[in-house]
């Protein structure tokens, strides 16, 4: 009789008489799977559930041939097929997922937003130079309608006479803050002769015995002027410095102002006479928006004009107030 060949034990799988596997055996298959996967990859992971990117089939991982029993043949490495439910979920992360070619996943950068377009700094100082050039144009106008005697000026009498009598009450305080100075520089050299001319006359007192006296007294008596001539000197000094800060700190402070309020009162002139112009043309579509411009011009220039204004008189105020 012949011999039987030898069957693998995993493939020995007996039944019962009902049909069913017996248990043992079932561990056996089991155990038998389990040293057949390669290292690191257990029974209950050989199968993961996942959506394929193209359709809806689940992914599985292949965990290899299992061979046979004493088989020194290698386990294949695992594959797992991608889904698309799991790309959508990578999608409705913070940040973007690109799957190369080569299958390493690559993390790029997050939602990038769109800025506000980039204005041209070109054409922002052009514009900035046509409406400078505009107001220059304006300005020059009215100033020279002015001198020939043919535009109207805004003139507020009050505030006009204070800053005239401003004015030349800063020429003669220059006048007076000159004459200081002078006096000032003059009374140095003058107590420094007197301290060298007291120095003589005390050196004579003591090598002339017949006029010690009188070379004495004459040394005292210039150390004392020279004294007091200090004493004045810091006077005039102190005086020098309160009126240098009334003439080139106070008051050109106020007539800085004034500048400030002569400049914003030829604009509102200028633009004022320009709004009159338009007024007494025609009234059509094409006149009525340099209408509205114009008056909206005109009253920024107004509103302009009218702050510099009480500035001025502000100013003007506290400068006679602090006159003592």
């Amino acid at each position: 009789m012949a011999q039987e060949s030898p069957k693998n034990s995993a493939a020995e799988i007996p039944v019962t008489s009902n049909g069913q596997l017996e248990d043992s055996h079932e561990h056996s298959f089991n155990r038998d799977l389990k040293c057949s996967l390669p290292v690191g990859l257990g029974l209950s992971e050989t199968k993961i559930t996942s959506h394929g990117f193209d359709g809806a089939k689940e992914g599985v991982v292949e965990a290899g041939q299992f061979p046979n029993k004493g088989s020194s043949a290698s386990p294949k490495s695992s594959v797992i097929s991608p889904s698309s439910a799991a790309a959508s979920r990578l999608a409705g992360q913070g940040c973007d997922l690109i799957i190369p070619t080569g299958g390493r996943a690559q993390q790029k950068s997050g939602p990038v937003v769109l800025a506000d377009e980039v204005k041209n700094p070109a054409m922002e100082k052009l514009e900035l130079v046509r409406k400078w050039s505009l107001n220059t144009y304006k300005c020059t106008r009215q100033i020279i309608s002015e001198k020939l005697g043919r535009g109207s000026r805004t003139v507020d009498l009050e505030l006009e006479a204070q800053i005239d009598i401003l004015r030349d009450n800063k020429k003669k305080y220059e006048n007076i803050l000159r004459l200081a100075q002078t006096l000032s520089t003059q009374l140095f050299q003058m107590v420094h002769t007197q301290r060298q001319l007291g120095d003589a006359f005390a050196d004579l007192s003591l090598k002339s015995l017949e006029l010690h006296e009188e070379f004495g007294y004459n040394a005292d008596t210039q150390k004392l002027l020279a004294k007091n001539g200090e004493t004045l000197l810091g006077a005039i000094n102190f005086f020098i410095a309160s009126v240098n800060t009334l003439v080139n700190k106070t008051i050109e402070d106020t007539l800085l102002t004034v500048k400030q309020y002569e400049s914003a009162r030829i604009e509102y002139d200028a633009y004022r006479t320009d709004l009159e112009e338009l007024n007494l043309g025609p009234r059509d579509a094409n006149t009525l928006p340099k209408i509205e411009q114009s008056q909206q011009l005109f009253q920024v220039h107004k509103e302009k004009y009218d702050k510099i204004r009480n500035d001025v008189s502000i100013k003007l105020k506290f400068l006679e107030e602090n006159k003592v």
